[in-house]
């Protein structure tokens, strides 16, 4: 059996177990039949809390999960790849600050939920575009991998300042609060319309990263050799760069900043199949979505009160990625 198909199995097994897990527990047994039902069209007789618990709240929930982990791994593994570097992660342009930015002045606003994506979502582009524009500018029209990472961590750092100036001026009884929970991640408030828009934004971005990922494999022999190949390496760097940061954008616009899938995900697909391209992306979509709906299940699950995703990829990203610097850099590239 190969790779692909056990992580297949995998994740179909985990999202289907996840589906019963949550405050409002649904047996196996029970979550079976209320698909069968409505896969039938006799949802009249499902009970009315079964059915909108896990067709309105959990099974959209379980979905944006999916899609984000596969997506930020996606994301991630890709621009390890276009800057050579495995300690690259998918917010090193400032695409996450940006939409950090975007969220926390909608909600100081007061707008709702769909305008603070959108607020997101935009501010996100921005931040990688001004960080493009600027790198440009510093490499005199050259294509400056470090210009790139430089500029990113100046813009990150300007973002991450502007969003320090929304919290300190926010009301501190109910904007602070709304702002800073944002900012932690989480999927409390998701539904079938965050799934859909997901679903077109990430097919967007993932589609031309996973019809190119050969070209990524021939990138890693260094610019010249690619260019001694036929390849337009800047072409193909502003493509990647541009697909891996809208599904970044696309991603942090929904549920908030969850930090580390993207750097974490690439390595442990690294281990399984080794830096082929060809297999790395697929299989990084595969871990990452397992790894996210995992997350989500101890979200919901692990205490009375929901825990922000941020805060538990972070407990988990953390000692993963220190026992990696400990192990070596063996199979990372």
């Amino acid at each position: 059996m190969s790779m692909m198909t056990s992580l297949t199995i995998l994740f179909i097994t985990v999202f289907v177990v996840s589906c019963s897990f949550g405050q409002f527990g649904i047996s196996l047994s029970t979550l079976c039949h209320s698909l069968i039902l409505k896969l039938t069209g006799h949802s009249e007789q499902m009970v009315h809390a079964i059915d909108t618990v896990l067709f309105k709240i959990r099974l959209p929930r379980l979905a944006v999960a999916s899609i984000i982990g596969g997506a930020m791994a996606l994301s991630g593994a890709s621009y390890q790849g276009i800057f050579k570097n495995p300690m690259v992660s998918p917010d090193i342009l400032g695409a996450s600050a940006g939409a950090g930015f975007g969220a926390a002045i909608a909600l100081l606003l007061s707008f709702n939920m769909f305008f603070v994506q959108i607020s997101a979502f935009s501010l996100s582009l921005l931040a990688v575009s001004l960080t493009l524009l600027v790198s440009k500018i510093i490499a005199r029209k050259s294509s400056s991998t470090i210009a790139m990472i430089l500029t990113g961590m100046i813009v990150t750092s300007l973002f991450s300042a502007l969003i320090s100036i929304i919290k300190y001026v926010a009301d501190p009884e109910s904007k602070l609060p709304e702002i800073t929970f944002w900012l932690m991640g989480g999927l409390a408030s998701v539904g079938t319309s965050d799934a859909l828009f997901l679903l077109l934004t990430v097919s967007v971005g993932a589609l031309p990263l996973l019809l190119i990922r050969w070209r990524l494999n021939i990138l890693s022999l260094g610019d010249d050799e690619a260019q001694s190949l036929g390849i337009d390496v800047l072409r193909l760097r502003f493509l990647v760069i541009g697909c891996s940061t809208l599904l970044t954008a696309s991603c942090v616009s929904i549920c908030g900043l969850v930090g580390w899938v993207g750097l974490i995900i690439p390595h442990i697909s690294r281990l399984l199949v080794g830096p082929d391209f060809h297999k790395l992306l697929p299989v990084s979509i595969l871990v990452g979505a397992i790894f996210l709906v995992l997350v989500d299940d101890t979200a919901r699950c692990l205490f009375s009160v929901e825990i922000p995703l941020g805060i538990i990829t972070s407990i988990i990203g953390a000692p993963f990625f220190l026992y990696m610097l400990v192990k070596g850099k063996k199979g990372w590239l």
